[in-house]
């Protein structure tokens, strides 16, 4: 989740709807100028007794983000507190239970994608062996109760974690309990937008089903490959979802900006603190009668802020996020933005993809999306096939999208070779979870704990 901006000081009003639209429009760019920005989240665990590090512990999560200083990270706090790091490769946040971030610099390929993991990867190793602590590359926690897991000192979690039980039964394991690869993307227009929004989701449970790794709660298999995808099917459903509007006729910025309004609050952040406005309506606030800040009118970062709190599979605000993926270890964060970067940063393979799923009913859509968190690549899909013959054709469009962007390293090697772990995943059938269960049932003869071993 996004971490506040407090050094923002001229911001405006809003006056206008145009306000309201105008980060969408912002983000449109020319082909030239399209970025890559990869988000990667780890759980982190001490490695003498493997328990989920406190913020103010020895070698907890304060002293880890404290330590990353080192490497010419700079500290951003709330209350006193530092919560967040900024740098070059983009900036290190926290998650509700000490979940820790990179959310990745908009890069230009993706050799720089993996040059920026491996340089955060060799970082958080080495303050890992000074505070004790490893770091676990998976979808959800393994073992963990929610009453095991600390709560990092974040105003806006404090909000959120009061309000998600009266929405939703398992809202709380996701900001706890979750971790996810995303990345974000770019758009040259409104059309353009339209289009790679449209394929995103259509194709995110397949996203899902390959990175799929998140087979276990509190040390038992919980019957799902991809726990943390179900987690969103009862988190809240205002905020959650395949949204139908976006594949209606007339969806585009001005239909999003109406979605966003529809979206109700968390939170209006003032002062250096964040105010409780969980359940109210942004509509209100336009007009100046939103009952935490009477006469008050939004500013421009209210907007920005209320962006950030919609949790679809594919999300908009000046930029397109893919949201599907479950978190994985090292060999597979760069995998999800070539898979993404192929379909839809080269026109051919866009077109191709979304001559694959264009005819999908909506019903046919979310039966995917409901059948991929059990079945990955066994779920049905329209046309009576299985989604793993889908990824099969998905994967061979990718790859030539990638081809066709020619962006080569120093050793003249192009970008898809990033894809090579997930062609393994369906060449095998088998999805992350699925191997990790083996293990589970074979050489770890039950015992949950031998997964802190195998992942990282």
């Amino acid at each position: 989740m996004s971490t506040r901006d407090t050094s923002v000081v001229d911001d405006p009003i809003i006056e206008s709807r145009d306000q309201l639209v105008a980060p969408m429009q912002a983000g449109e760019k020319p082909r030239d100028a399209w970025r890559i920005g990869t988000e990667h989240e780890k759980l982190v665990y001490k490695r003498e007794d493997f328990h989920a590090p406190s913020y103010d512990e020895d070698g907890g999560i304060r002293d880890i983000l404290l330590s990353l200083q080192d490497f010419g990270w700079t500290p951003v706090e709330e209350g006193g507190k530092i919560i967040a790091l900024k740098g070059e490769d983009g900036a290190i946040s926290l998650e509700p239970a000490g979940q820790l971030e990179l959310s990745g610099a908009p890069l230009e390929n993706l050799h720089q994608t993996c040059a920026e993991t491996g340089r955060h990867l060799e970082q958080v190793k080495k303050i890992g062996e000074r505070c004790g602590v490893g770091f676990l590359g998976l979808g959800m926690w393994p073992d963990k109760s929610r009453d095991e897991l600390p709560i990092m000192p974040k105003g806006r979690y404090d909000i959120m974690l009061k309000h998600m039980p009266t929405v939703g039964d398992l809202g709380l394991d996701m900001m706890l309990r979750t971790c996810t690869i995303q990345v974000n993307l770019d758009y040259s227009s409104e059309p353009d937008m339209v289009k790679k929004f449209r394929v995103g989701l259509a194709l995110q449970p397949l996203a899902t089903a390959l990175f799929a790794n998140s087979p276990f709660t509190e040390g038992k298999p919980n019957g799902y490959l991809s726990y943390r995808s179900h987690i969103w099917s009862d988190t809240d459903p205002h905020r959650t979802g395949m949204l139908p509007f976006v594949f209606e006729d007339g969806f585009g910025y001005e239909r999003w900006t109406d979605y966003m309004l529809d979206v109700p609050m968390y939170f209006v952040f003032r002062d250096g603190k964040y105010i409780d406005a969980a359940g109210l309506s942004f509509r209100d606030f336009l007009n100046g009668e939103l009952s935490v800040l009477p006469g008050e009118k939004p500013r421009e970062g209210d907007w920005w802020d209320h962006l950030s709190t919609a949790f679809p599979e594919v999300r908009l605000k000046s930029f397109l996020e893919m949201r599907g993926a479950d978190g994985g270890p090292w060999s597979r964060i760069c995998a999800l933005p070539a898979f993404w970067v192929g379909l839809l940063y080269d026109q051919t393979a866009l077109d191709a993809a979304w001559d694959l799923v264009k005819d999908w009913s909506m019903e046919e859509r979310e039966a995917l999306r409901n059948s991929v968190p059990k079945l990955a690549l066994d779920a049905p899909i329209p046309g009576g096939r299985k989604l793993r013959e889908l990824a099969k054709e998905v994967l061979a469009i990718s790859r030539a999208g990638l081809a066709a962007r020619a962006r080569l390293n120093s050793g003249g090697d192009n970008e898809t070779g990033f894809l090579e772990t997930l062609d393994e995943i369906v060449a095998s059938g088998k999805v992350p979870a699925q191997r990790l269960l083996d293990r589970y049932h074979g050489e770890w003869g039950g015992d949950i704990k031998r997964i802190y071993k195998y992942s990282f």
